[in-house]
Formats: C-alpha cells, sequence, structure tokens
C-alpha cells in the first residue's frame, strides 16, 4: 500500500503471441506514467522499448518467452535512469486485456481461480488470444505475488445484446452445443467513447443513443441504446463486418466453397480472409488508409475504388443500426482511421445528411485528429472524433473493482490471511 490512499499505481498488461505492451496509471487522477512494448518474444532477437518522463529506454536481445519477457519489464520498470516507478512494490493492481470472455463475463472481474478456468475454457472461441493473455497473467503473478489482478475482456460490453442481434440463421444446435453467436469485439473502446461522449454532449449515458465507429487496423461499429450494446458488427470472430485493414469483412459464406471446389484449402482461405484481403488485398498496394489516400491522389483507380468500398461498407452500418435505433444521439469516429483519418470521416458521412446526420466539413478538417465536434450546428445528430484509451479503461476498471480505502484494506487482509 501507498502512504496515500487515494493514489493508487495500476499497471495495465496487454499480451499477445509474441507481444507485451503495458502501461502505468496512477488513479483515480487517470494519469500515464510511462509506457513500454516487448515485441518478437521468441525470436533470435526481441526488442523492448520503454517511454517515461525521465526518457526512452531500449534494449535489444534475445527473449525466448513472456516469462523472460515480464523479467525485462519488471527491471524496465525501476530503472534508476528510465524507470516510471521506485520498486514494484508500488504497484497495487494489475489489469488485463482479455479477448474472450464468452457469455460468462458481462464486466471486467477479478481474476481467480475460477477466472482463470473460464478464460481457459473459451480459449477455443479464441485460440489466437485467450492463451497469451493467460500466458500474461501467470507471469505477472510470478513478478508480483499477492497483487490483485483484474480481467476486462473485448467481448463483455456485448453481452447485453438480444438474440434477435446475436443468433444467426443457422440450426439451433450449433448455438446450443457449440455456443456460435455473434460475440463483438472492441468492446472495451466502444465503451470508453460512449462513456466520453456522452460527458461531451452533457447528458447522462443511460439517456443516450450512439453508433461509436471504431475504425483501425481491425474496424467495428456497436449500437449503443441508453448506454448498452444492442449490436455489433463483428461477429462470432473479429474477422464478420466491416472491410478492414487486411480482414475481408463480411462476405457470401459460398464464396468459400467456390473456391474450395477450384483447389483452395479451409487453412488457405483463412489466411486469406484474415491477412490478405481487406483494404490491402482490395487495392494491392497496402493495408494502411494513408497509403492509399496517397496514391488515390495520383490516379490509381484500384485505390480510389478500395477507398469507396470502405466508406459504402462503413455507411450500410450507419443506416442499419440508424432503422433499429429509431433516434441517434451522436455518431462516434475513433480508433486509427476514425480520429486521423479526415478525408474517410467525409466520405463515411456523405449522404447521410437526409438521416439529420450533418458533417461540417470544414470543422471536420480544422479537428483534426483531435477530440471534437464535426457536425453541423442544424445537425440532429452530432457527429464527433474522441481519441479512445482502452489502456485507461482497464485501469479506471482496475480503480473501480479494488479502489476506494475500504476495498484495498479488505484485499490487503486477504494477503494477509
Amino acid at each position: 500500500m501507498t502512504e496515500n490512499q487515494s493514489e493508487k499505481r495500476i499497471l495495465v498488461l496487454n499480451c499477445g503471441s509474441s507481444s507485451l505492451k503495458y502501461e502505468v496509471y496512477s488513479m483515480p487522477a487517470r494519469k500515464s506514467l510511462g509506457r513500454g512494448l516487448v515485441e518478437r518474444i521468441g525470436e533470435v532477437e526481441g526488442k523492448l522499448v520503454q517511454v517515461s518522463p525521465k526518457g526512452e529506454s531500449r534494449l535489444t536481445q534475445a527473449i525466448p518467452d513472456h516469462g523472460a519477457a515480464m523479467a525485462l519489464v519488471g527491471k524496465a520498470l525501476v530503472d534508476p535512469k528510465t524507470g516510471i516507478l521506485g520498486s514494484l512494490g508500488e504497484i497495487e493492481g494489475v489489469g488485463h486485456r482479455i479477448v474472450h470472455g464468452g457469455e460468462r463475463f458481462s464486466a471486467s472481474v477479478i481474476i481467480d481461480p475460477e477466472v482463470v478456468g473460464a478464460i481457459e475454457e473459451s480459449s477455443e472461441l479464441a485460440p489466437l488470444h485467450n492463451p497469451p493473455n493467460l500466458t500474461g497473467i501467470r507471469e505477472a503473478e510470478r513478478l508480483l505475488p499477492g497483487v490483485p489482478q483484474v480481467g476486462v475482456f473485448d467481448t463483455a460490453f456485448h453481452q447485453t445484446m438480444p438474440p434477435a442481434a446475436y443468433l444467426y440463421g443457422l440450426p439451433r444446435e450449433f448455438y446450443d452445443k457449440m455456443r456460435i453467436r455473434r460475440y463483438g469485439f472492441h468492446g472495451t473502446s466502444h465503451r470508453f467513447v460512449a462513456a466520453r461522449a456522452a460527458e461531451m454532449m452533457k447528458r447522462p449515458l443511460e439517456d443516450t443513443n450512439l453508433i461509436t465507429c471504431h475504425l483501425g487496423n481491425g474496424a467495428s461499429l456497436t449500437a449503443i441504446e441508453a448506454g448498452r450494446s444492442v449490436d455489433t458488427s463483428m461477429g462470432f470472430t473479429p474477422l464478420e463486418g466491416v472491410m478492414m485493414g487486411t480482414r475481408c469483412g463480411d462476405i457470401d459464406p459460398a464464396i468459400l466453397s467456390y473456391l474450395e471446389e477450384r483447389g483452395y484449402t479451409g487453412k488457405q482461405l483463412n489466411t486469406i480472409m484474415n491477412k490478405k484481403s481487406g483494404l490491402l488485398g482490395l487495392s494491392g498496394i497496402s493495408n494502411d488508409m494513408r497509403d492509399l489516400e496517397a496514391a488515390a491522389e495520383k490516379g490509381e483507380q484500384a485505390a480510389q475504388e478500395t477507398l469507396d468500398v470502405y466508406a459504402h461498407k462503413v455507411r450500410k452500418y450507419i443506416g442499419a443500426y440508424s432503422a433499429n435505433l429509431v433516434k441517434v444521439d451522436a455518431l462516434v469516429f475513433t480508433g486509427g482511421i476514425g480520429q486521423h483519418g479526415v478525408k474517410m470521416r467525409e466520405r463515411v458521412c456523405h449522404n447521410l445528411e437526409h438521416m439529420g446526420i450533418v458533417m461540417d466539413y470544414e470543422l471536420n478538417k480544422h479537428v483534426g485528429s483531435k477530440e471534437g465536434f464535426v457536425s453541423a450546428r442544424y445537425s440532429q445528430t452530432a457527429i464527433l472524433v474522441i481519441p479512445t484509451n482502452e489502456e485507461l479503461q482497464i485501469a479506471t476498471d482496475v480503480f473501480d473493482l479494488l479502489g476506494g480505502a475500504a476495498s484495498w484494506q479488505k484485499w490487503d487482509k486477504r494477503q494477509e490471511e
């Protein structure tokens, strides 16, 4: 415990298959004290980069596994020259990004053996993500024994969707026996920007309807009614929905059997749909929106068509969600493309005027990548640009679950028993 009961140091971890992203927050001040990234874990040459007010530190060496990565993170955090903390003992809570919580988790939870078991059960739904997330939990426990840990699930926010939104038109047994349904992802981001949008509009979230557009290399839209997710574009996996950086998004499923008949294997098709499609595949140029914008300006037709397809797909979802929500108080753009893609925001909002969604194009350019309103004064629906901060949302969840003098004292007693 720190002497100041109101100030807590929260470590946020996002553990991938070959990477480990981390950030330290001071709560409830919501202040980032520094962040770092370990990459190429398990490869011949790994890399750690950490940034704090003291400066930047870089390390390149073999990092054989996540245990070695966490050990390096522990040293970097308390490095005398560029460290973020005086000692690891300052960390009083750890928050983990967990990709898939299945139907079990509708909110963030304190991690215990039962929660770990449930995350393991959900691993078959996210075999590339949940196992590394579990590794992060175990390694954090080794590095920081006795420090409470919290799991924050990408799928949790979407557990309020009704059956009409999450069931597929497949034989019922596929859902009953294998839990095949729409789960949705990016929930932490959608939840963060929804709350921030309500704050900016000076209205209670529970009385606000939103369409939030998380547009990045991965992209999803969410319909939020009275502050609760009621529909989202990603589905059983993050492949469904709008076209993304390298993911195809919605396609006719019969295309797959058509291609199989012509020699493509299931594994090849999975790779094509997830890693070789989307902006990259359709343009043949890049999965980076900036590269496509530059190519389009030079008159390259494939780049222009790809940009048009992307905007068209996003606009279709906005229209569909508007129909089901009846009333839309705000349209929110976030994510790498949503925040920085000024021209793409214009493309998306073009032709939405008849729905009461009217952009001020000059204001949109002026706001650029900053937080702000980009809608015309007379627009029935506000249009906002809000930089997302999933790490801050995770830190907030940790503090809310463990925060407050009474809660922290209760946890301390548990550690003493």
